[in-house]
């Protein structure tokens, strides 16, 4: 597909300096555009690349002065890497649209589910009983959705995600493949004897519109209630999140983290990768808790920035982690200032003596 550079400045508001007839094909960083890409640059440690690059449409900030002259054509706009964040969903749109439309065979549709409008259901999909699929929802190769799911409208389900019976799933949500939604929260009772009696689980999960799930990600369904993924949240590939837990609007998580049961995580809250939550907690809006970090307790104060096992005050802790680093020279320093101190005091009881 090519597009001018007319086209896309009216795409993404723009304003044009060049040729607004010039043609781009294709996306490239702007230190390997060849003729016929489209690039950008936002941040300041590329601009020099500006000046070298073979690019033909380069969008840039309504804010960069220019050093030298640019054989590209530019679109000025207000922030060049939203407009470019832009660009790519809309073509992202288009190539992941393109010819997918219907029910492929061999699938399983219920006879009492309910499909929507240019929906599009791959080969080896498993569709139960009362499902409720909205209108261009996509549904890949070798999906299982269970009894009684609702998964509502330009929802995109990739290939092996499995969403278990009663769960929600909104609209613009985006579940990446070997996710599984709703598998049974670890819940067992100890028993007299050692052994564990499984509790059963019998809530579900509600996932709201425009959240983004990374591949093999796992969210539990409640014991009782609902586990919740609030509008907006992005979760990262490989991650778990337990039962009955409540993640709040906007909040990101990075790969590898885990969250305990029955936590209760903010809105706009970010957290790092590796990040070790245990259960029954409430974590303010706006916490920002750094990678490989453990949180043991609450967080009660909003927009705090915290790091470490257990994790604390993020500024306070990395001065803390210089002075452990410096730990064995500070302890031979104290080692001589305690032998400097039993010297002094032996000649001061020496002194003492002898004025006696």
């Amino acid at each position: 597909m090519q597009f001018t550079a007319l086209q896309i400045a009216t795409l993404i508001k723009g304003t044009l300096e060049g040729n607004p007839e010039v043609k781009v094909s294709k996306v490239s960083k702007i230190e390997e555009a060849i003729e016929g890409s489209l690039s950008f640059v936002a941040n300041p440690k590329y601009e020099e690349y500006l000046y070298s690059s073979k690019a033909s449409v380069i969008i840039v900030n309504e804010s960069l002065k220019l050093a030298a002259p640019v054989s590209a054509t530019l679109i000025r706009v207000a922030d060049a890497y939203m407009a470019f964040a832009l660009l790519l969903e809309k073509y992202n749109e288009m190539v992941s649209n393109a010819g997918k439309n219907g029910i492929e065979q061999p699938s399983y549709v219920s006879k009492t589910a309910s499909i929507g409008k240019d929906v599009y259901i791959a080969a080896f999909a498993y569709i139960g009983e009362n499902v409720i699929i909205g209108d261009r929802v996509k549904i890949y190769p070798g999906c299982y959705i269970g009894d009684n799911v609702v998964i509502n409208e330009d929802s995109v389900l990739y290939s092996g995600v499995k969403i278990y019976n009663e769960c929600s799933v909104g609209s613009r949500v985006f579940i990446h493949s070997g996710c599984v939604i709703g598998g049974d929260g670890f819940g067992f009772a100890p028993l007299n004897n050692g052994s564990y009696k499984k509790v059963p689980q019998i809530g579900n999960v509600i996932i709201e519109d425009d959240v983004e799930i990374g591949a093999n990600t796992t969210i539990d369904r409640a014991t009782m209630g609902s586990t919740y993924i609030r509008k907006g949240v992005k979760l990262d590939n490989l991650i778990q999140i337990a039962h009955n837990v409540d993640i709040g609007e906007n909040t990101v998580i990075a790969a590898q983290t885990g969250v305990s049961g029955s936590t209760k995580i903010g809105k706009n809250c970010v957290i790092g990768g590796q990040v070790g939550i245990v259960g029954h907690i409430h974590i303010a809006d706006g916490t920002k808790i750094n990678a490989q970090s453990g949180l043991s307790k609450s967080v009660l104060e909003a927009n705090q920035a915290l790091n470490g096992s257990p994790a604390f005050d993020y500024k306070s802790s990395l001065r803390s982690q210089a002075v452990f680093r410096n730990l064995p020279e500070l302890n031979q320093r104290i080692m001589k200032l305690e032998e400097t101190i039993a010297q002094l005091a032996a000649l001061v009881k020496q002194d003492i003596s002898i004025n006696e």
